[in-house]
């Protein structure tokens, strides 16, 4: 059994400091953030996330079996508590303050992870790679993250982002590979500049691309470009291709219905695995 404070008013401290990590004022001046699910926990503090504390709806503690962690709850969570995070149940209306909305899966933890400069991250020179600009909903770079993640990519680079990587929808959307992806965020001046120095083919997904995607030079390693849901890719670019700076390629996926763009995460997943693809078959 854990030993483990029991909160029962929306209005405890503990409470409100948590809450207030679901705005990116309080992820900033803080270095924390929400992490909702026991899974994507897991995963934390199997990247080496500290996690500070855990919340559990006081209704799910009880029934609360192994399931598909092999693992009960209850045990879990002593595990945890045993390495120094701080444990506390809650009542319905305590914890519906701090969860996802009616995703409520009885655990909400606070992790201390944010944003991590492109100096501080290694990513792999000999895997494709992603780079999203402008990015604005953090639905689609949590599902460009679990992408980037199920095909192997050498990591993830942000910039120019409208929404924080440590954004809990981000991370839910990620299913938790936020944690372990190599992601780097840093301006757009930084990521070209970056390419130049590596080398790297740059692919730029655009509406009206040179080339379709299958029939592009991935090169070695490429990154693959992608722009923001409303503006796309912007201009400096293009700009830094003409210059002699980058080597890039634009392409396009055809659309045969009446829709004329495919969702952000969608086009990143079709450029993945072809990307893949091509390093996989050696070409």
């Amino acid at each position: 059994m854990i030993s483990a404070e029991s909160i029962t008013s929306p209005a405890n401290p503990r409470i409100k400091r948590a809450a207030a990590l679901r705005d990116a004022d309080g992820r900033r001046t803080t270095g924390l953030t929400l992490v909702d699910g026991r899974r994507e926990l897991a995963r934390a503090a199997a990247a080496g996330i500290e996690i500070v504390e855990v919340f559990v709806d006081a209704r799910r503690l009880a029934d609360a079996a192994a399931g598909d962690f092999g693992t009960p709850l209850a045990d879990w969570l002593a595990t945890l508590a045993a390495g120094g995070t701080q444990v506390a149940t809650a009542s319905e209306r305590a914890f519906a303050r701090v969860a996802f909305g009616g995703r409520n899966e009885g655990v909400v933890g606070v992790v201390r992870f944010g944003p991590r400069p492109l100096a501080a991250v290694s990513l792999a020179v000999d895997r494709p790679m992603f780079v999203i600009e402008g990015v604005e909903k953090p639905g689609n770079l949590g599902a460009i993250l679990r992408t980037a993640d199920a095909a192997g990519l050498g990591g993830v680079m942000v910039c120019d982002a409208r929404t924080d990587v440590a954004n809990p929808a981000v991370i839910r959307a990620s299913l938790g590979t936020a944690f372990s992806m190599p992601l780097a965020t840093c301006s757009t001046a930084e990521a070209i500049d970056w390419c130049r120095r590596h080398g790297r083919q740059v692919v730029a997904a655009m509406p009206n691309g040179a080339r379709l995607w299958h029939e592009a030079d991935f090169g070695s390693g490429p990154a693959l470009l992608l722009g923001s849901e409303a503006h796309g890719i912007s201009g400096a670019w293009s700009a830094a291709a003409r210059a002699g700076a980058i080597r890039m390629e634009s392409v396009r996926l055809p659309m045969r219905g009446i829709a004329d763009s495919l969702n952000l995460s969608a086009t990143a997943a079709v450029l993945a695995y072809e990307a893949v693809r091509r390093m996989e078959a050696g070409r």
